[in-house]
């Protein structure tokens, strides 16, 4: 019995290894047969990568969005004076510096899509020499300017005072919130100082001493600047302060800004003075302009800097490439400098489509319009900005 039970045992061991076998062979065999299935099969394309595109291709599109940069940096809340403008906090560094990208690697974004890339509140792009609006969004929604409104400030004075004149700060004036020269009440200091101070340090003391000299009060000045605005085409402009600092009824828009300021640089010594990177008074300071934009982004000729709590951050400036220039207003941003680069980029790159179309088709140039080139690159440039007058002496005004 214990011999046929071991024949048995024996025999189903030797079926079950058959088995085995078989099964074994199937699987090689299938296994051996799979890729010529996949690349005949319906989803090939699914079953050899998980790709929508060749990795070559994917490649591409992966550098063009590691060209976009990292945000900038919010401003903070002013802990020391909560109406200050251009503050030491509001005026943090951007990142480092990136080549500008080539033509040819810049994506072309309609302006929907280049609004959603900017913090600003409002925003306009001005052709400086036919006022063609190139781009602008809430263009005339009013708003405080902040330090923007020096510009006017600034363009009085000097068409008022000499630069040799003495202007004796009051305790008003000295008293103004950072940003400041710091001026002793009862000291007298230069026109020329002064006005350096408020185009390119946004001194708000000084700001107020001009104006306390110009019309004899910062109110009656007010009125001056608000004159003076509604002369240059700025129709939406209310000044109530020198210096910009927050006030109940004050206002401007971006479309005004840049009316003014683009009107501010036909001045010889306007332009000149705001295009300086750095400048040093009579009384020992060392001045340094705000306007980073002067060795930021290519072409830059001239700008002002604004912030306050109620304002945010605050821009104006002229910018000049290839004999085109272009007048860039911002209010209300959060990341003002990348703000400024993307419409600086975008404002130049229209430019030059139009152009390109007036030459192949000046009809169809005519009504162009459609996605437009955009970069968000900032370029990093040697400042070939405006050299300085020297003697420069202007006469007594009547």
């Amino acid at each position: 019995m214990q011999k046929i039970m071991s024949q048995s045992l024996s025999s189903r061991n030797r079926h079950n290894r058959g088995a085995l076998l078989f099964f074994s062979l199937v699987f090689l065999l299938f296994w051996a047969a799979a890729p010529v299935a996949a690349k005949k099969g319906p989803d090939t394309f699914v079953i050899k990568t998980s790709h929508k595109f060749p990795p070559t291709r994917d490649k591409k599109v992966q550098a063009a969005v590691a060209e976009d940069p990292a945000p900038d940096v919010t401003a903070p809340e002013v802990a020391a004076a909560a109406d200050s403008t251009d503050t030491a906090e509001a005026e943090v560094e951007a990142p480092a510096l990136k080549r500008k990208a080539p033509a040819s690697s810049q994506a072309n974004v309609p302006a929907p899509a280049l609004r959603k890339k900017l913090s600003s509140r409002s925003a306009m792009v001005m052709d400086s020499k036919t006022g063609q609006v190139i781009y602008s969004h809430n263009a005339d929604q009013p708003g405080q300017p902040a330090s923007t409104i020096k510009v006017i400030t600034g363009l009085i004075a000097i068409g008022s005072l000499r630069d040799d004149e003495m202007v004796k700060a009051s305790r008003h004036a000295a008293a103004m919130p950072r940003s400041k020269v710091n001026l002793n009440p009862g000291k007298s200091y230069m026109v020329d100082d002064l006005i350096n101070s408020v185009l390119l340090a946004s001194a708000n003391d000084a700001s107020v001493a001009l104006a306390e000299k110009v019309a004899g009060s910062e109110g009656s000045f007010a009125k001056l600047m608000t004159s003076k605005a509604r002369s240059l085409g700025a129709t939406n402009t209310l000044c109530k302060t020198a210096s910009g600092l927050t006030a109940k009824g004050q206002q401007s828009t971006a479309r005004d800004l840049a009316v003014v300021f683009d009107k501010a640089m036909e001045d010889r010594e306007f332009a000149e003075r705001i295009g300086k990177t750095t400048a040093r008074t009579r009384f020992g300071q060392l001045l340094r302009n705000h306007n980073k934009a002067l060795w930021r982004v290519d072409g830059a000729v001239g700008g002002k800097t604004g912030y306050t709590v109620a304002a945010r951050q605050t821009y104006v400036g002229k910018f000049s490439r290839n004999n085109s220039a272009l007048v860039v207003a911002i209010m209300g941003s959060e990341t003002m400098w990348a703000d400024l680069s993307k419409l600086v980029e975008y404002g130049f790159a229209r430019k030059e489509q139009l152009a390109a179309r007036q030459s192949a088709d000046p009809v169809a140039a005519a009504n162009a319009g459609g996605p437009l080139a955009v970069t968000t690159v900032s370029t990093a440039f040697k400042n070939d900005s405006l050299k300085v007058l020297s003697d420069h002496k202007k006469e007594s005004s009547l």
